[in-house]
């Protein structure tokens, strides 16, 4: 029989299917292969002070100490043995290993902090100073390690900086590393693929607001720290909380493979991959010092081909040549390859870094290939994620298994690169909303107390992805229903204790979490911040005002021009814009007005920066009658456009309908 009774409204234990799903992973992965863990031991100089890493306000942004992992060099290769109920032994294992942080010699003249972020910072001795690539999440921890570097190795100034793609945990802690003023004046040149600030600004400015809030799903920002909460991201330990980020615009652009620099008296030779983990992105070889870097196109997890964050969907097939190409461009030309997430792999250590590499490449054109013949064979989606999977050659690797990217959503993400988000059915051509939807499969199943029942049901049975979904309904009709509402946490809650994948776990977790609470309120525009609209050209600015107009008050509006002139602009822009609004859509060309505007705007860069951030606040009517605008003409015109534009909420709800 199953209870019938109210469920608690905390984190439950694990339930008997749970430990069944975990002891299953146990007897058939072989938990207990040590070369992982020697290969993230191997070079260890230091370990990370025990002290956080704090703000200027004194919020820890960082602290080693919160974490529920512990150093698997205390207890070796048998760390599963201590795994938690609540937890997959083999996401167990890979947080562990995650938990080995501090400063690390690569080889020769390179060094990595890691475990202090969520991805890698490099240091690369020049002739004179450090060449850093990558500077992590935000400036407080990108300025904590190159402490740790300095007080280990010797202080050195930075004298360059290689930024690897466009992912804000590779680019959101320069200004811990850098001055701006010395990146202006040319005396520490920052480098980053072609496209590099187009697909920053794309996915961290005009999406922000939506991408911010799934990832805090994603990477379990408003989990415990316990084992029933957050363990690992899969991809690092965690992601800083409320940190500084930045963005500077690059100083050199890498623009083809085969580009080849020399910093501060170091080669480097580029090979740029768009389109692969990121829209720009490089991989990069030292050749006077044996050395591959291979960005975030090859880590220690499968990565994401769709990140449940939201993102562009990143090419598979592209993503597997690539690698093949790196493989033959460098394979006889590195003794060591490293990436921006994890360990490096040495070539006297298990396949070398060439197996690495190997293995990855044919997990993303397996996934690929496999995904397209059962496509062309007329499966769906849903269909061709239940029945793909790695065969025993790739799956025996743990660097391919599911901590960071899945199979199951990785086969969906190809599926929708070539074909879309619609499977060729007639049905789901044009369903209804999912509130409406979900109000009529409730009355269909009985009403909510009938589904309840039936949920109770099948959780006890152990089907708890059935009543995940199922539930949903109940919740998306009647979201004010409490029973609904906690049975469906302790669906999710039971699959993410099974799940090996950290972002599945995250995201079972924070929607079991918000389902018992409530959705978190609040304010807030998510990731955009100052420095990062400043960054932008003036054509990304105003692509990014135009997602914020609405509509509907647009077009009640009517037509209307206004001339922008942005004094002293140095962007490489058009300083003169005609800006406005056209049967409800806004617009923006550059250069001097074709007809006649109902006012001219002078401003600076950051006078509209600060006008665009203050949508929504009392600021605006500041800023519109402050002296940092120069208006000329009809000034209800420019407010009449700027009242048209809505600030974003970063806390819209995910677990439950909009409106509760």
């Amino acid at each position: 029989m199953h209870a019938s009774g109210p469920l608690p409204a905390d984190p439950q234990p694990a339930d008997e299917h749970t430990r069944l799903v975990h002891a299953e992973a146990v007897a058939t992965m072989p938990l207990g292969d040590p070369v992982d863990l020697e290969l993230a031991t191997r070079g260890r100089v230091a370990p990370l002070p025990d002290a956080p890493v704090v703000t200027s306000s004194g919020w820890p942004t960082w602290d080693r100490q919160t974490f529920v992992r512990s150093d698997p060099t205390t207890t070796g290769t048998e760390a599963h043995r201590e795994c938690p109920d609540e937890v997959h032994p083999s996401l167990w294992r890979q947080a562990g290993l995650n938990a080995v942080d501090g400063l690390f010699q690569v080889t020769d003249r390179i060094w990595q902090v890691r475990g202090i972020d969520l991805s890698n910072i490099t240091f690369v001795a020049g002739d004179t100073g450090w060449i850093v690539v990558d500077t992590g999440s935000c400036a407080e921890t990108a300025a904590a390690a190159l402490e740790l570097a300095n007080e280990h190795l010797g202080a050195r100034p930075v004298s360059a900086v290689i930024i690897t793609h466009s992912h804000i945990d590779h680019f959101g802690g320069i200004r811990g590393v850098v001055d701006p003023a010395d990146v202006l004046a040319g005396r520490v040149p920052v480098l980053a693929p072609a496209g590099f600030l187009e697909a920053a600004a794309s996915e961290n400015v005009i999406a922000g607001n939506a991408m911010s809030r799934r990832a805090m799903y994603m990477y379990g920002f408003l989990l415990p720290r316990t084992e029933r909460g957050h363990i690992d991201c899969g991809l690092g330990r965690s992601v800083p909380i409320l940190g500084a980020q930045g963005l500077l615009a690059p100083t050199v652009e890498v623009c083809h493979t085969g580009e080849e620099h020399v910093l501060d008296g170091v080669r480097v030779e580029f090979q740029l991959t768009p389109g692969a983990e990121a829209p720009a992105e490089m991989n990069f070889l030292f050749p006077d010092l044996g050395a591959l870097c291979m960005a975030e196109n090859c880590t220690g997890t499968l990565h994401n081909v769709y990140t449940p964050r939201g993102a562009v969907v990143r090419d598979a097939l592209m993503w597997s040549l690539y690698i093949d190409e790196a493989i033959e461009r460098f394979g006889d030309r590195a003794d060591v390859a490293f990436a921006t997430h994890h360990w490096p792999h040495w070539n006297d250590v298990a396949d070398g870094w060439t197996g690495w590499l190997r293995v990855q490449r044919d997990a993303y054109r397996y996934i690929h290939d496999q995904t397209m013949r059962l496509a062309n064979a007329g499966w769906s989606p849903d269909e061709i994620a239940e029945e793909l999977v790695l065969p025993e050659p790739l799956a025996r690797h743990f660097h391919v298994h599911d901590y960071y990217g899945t199979v199951r959503h990785n086969a969906k993400a190809v599926y929708q690169r070539y074909l879309g988000h619609f499977d060729g059915n007639p049905a789901t051509l044009d369903p209804h909303p999912r509130t409406e939807r979900a109000r009529r499969y409730v009355e269909w199943m009985g009403g909510a107390d009938a589904v309840i029942d039936r949920a109770r049901a099948a959780l006890a049975d152990g089907d708890a992805r059935w009543v995940a979904e199922v539930l949903n309904h109940v919740v998306f009709a009647e979201p004010a229903n409490r029973d609904a509402r906690l049975v469906q946490a302790a669906a999710l809650e039971q699959l993410g204790y099974r799940s090996e994948s950290a972002v599945w776990r995250a995201f079972y977790l924070t929607g079991a979490q918000e389902l018992r609470n409530g959705t978190p309120a609040g304010a807030g525009r998510g990731i955009v911040n100052t420095d990062m609209v400043a960054a932008m050209t003036p054509s990304m600015v105003f692509t990014w005002l135009g997602v914020h107009v609405v509509g509907p008050d647009a077009v009640a509006v009517g037509d209307l021009a206004i001339t922008i002139d942005l004094t002293g602009d140095s962007a490489g822009e058009a300083a003169m814009w005609e800006i406005g609004l056209s049967n409800g859509a806004f617009y923006a060309t550059p250069g001097r007005p074709s007809r006649s505007p109902v006012a001219m705007v002078r401003c600076t860069r950051h006078a509209l920066t600060d006008l665009i951030l203050a949508i929504g606040t009392s600021a605006v009517d500041d800023l519109l009658t402050s002296d940092t605008l120069d208006i000329s003409g009809d000034p209800a015109g420019v407010r009449a456009l700027v009242e048209t534009l809505a600030p974003t909420n970063l806390w819209f709800p995910l677990i439950e309908p909009h409106g509760t």
